[in-house]
């Protein structure tokens, strides 16, 4: 039950180490949303391993209605995990949070489909995902690596990388450039494309009547 509290504790002293906002205690325990989600979590998480499955579960939504965070109960959040201005975040059943780990407003760490087993992602220690990033499937983001905001990360990232665009790039990995002409206005339009070739064919198939109907008349 100590360590239980002393968990409780770091949440709170985590925010002041990431958020210039934070004024005092009193402040963070009564008005951070995020802070009031994870709290939630540990307790409904503490009910799930214990097989307390319906419990739990009610405990998370009622934690979603109040925070706008919706965290499974079966996730397992290391210590001093911090939900920055959390509203619309979702956290999946299988999903496995290190420690030092910053999520943004909007992040889902979602699955792919309805695949069973492990199948959602892994942040290992010191990871930072930013506003609106999808992190999906069963995929490990390894330490001290950062996920651009907007981005859809789909698979394994290595140490110390950031990883932006859609689908996710590595840009940089441990400190160097991988990748120096990434142009995020250019990314690839699929029904683009195919209204393109779809236009592409028109013109052939105009041709070739063209040239039946010449055909004919001669």
């Amino acid at each position: 039950m100590i360590k239980f509290f002393k968990l409780l504790r770091e949440d709170v002293d985590v925010v002041f180490d990431q958020d210039p906002a934070a004024r005092s205690r009193t402040e963070v325990i009564l008005t951070y949303a995020g802070v009031h989600a994870i709290w939630s979590h540990r307790f409904a998480h503490a009910l799930h391993k214990r097989k307390m499955y319906f419990i739990a579960r009610a405990i998370s939504q009622i934690s979603r209605f109040f925070t706008g965070v919706e965290i499974h109960p079966g996730a397992k959040i290391g210590r001093r995990f911090f939900i920055d201005h959390g509203m619309g975040v979702v956290i999946g059943e299988t999903c496995e949070i290190g420690d030092y780990v910053t999520i943004y407003q909007g992040v889902t760490l979602g699955g792919t489909g309805k695949e069973s087993g492990k199948r959602h992602p892994t942040l290992k220690d010191n990871v930072l995902v930013a506003t609106g990033a999808k992190v999906l499937g069963s995929i490990t983001i390894d330490e001290h690596s950062k996920i651009g905001a907007g981005s859809v990360v789909l698979k394994d990232v290595p140490k110390y990388s950031t990883v932006v665009g859609i689908p996710g790039n590595i840009v940089v990995k441990n400190g160097v450039k991988v990748k120096k002409n990434l142009d995020h206005h250019k990314l690839p339009d699929p029904v683009s494309e195919k209204c393109d070739m779809l236009e592409q064919k028109i013109v052939e198939l105009q041709n070739e009547i063209k040239e039946l109907k010449g055909d004919d008349q001669s």
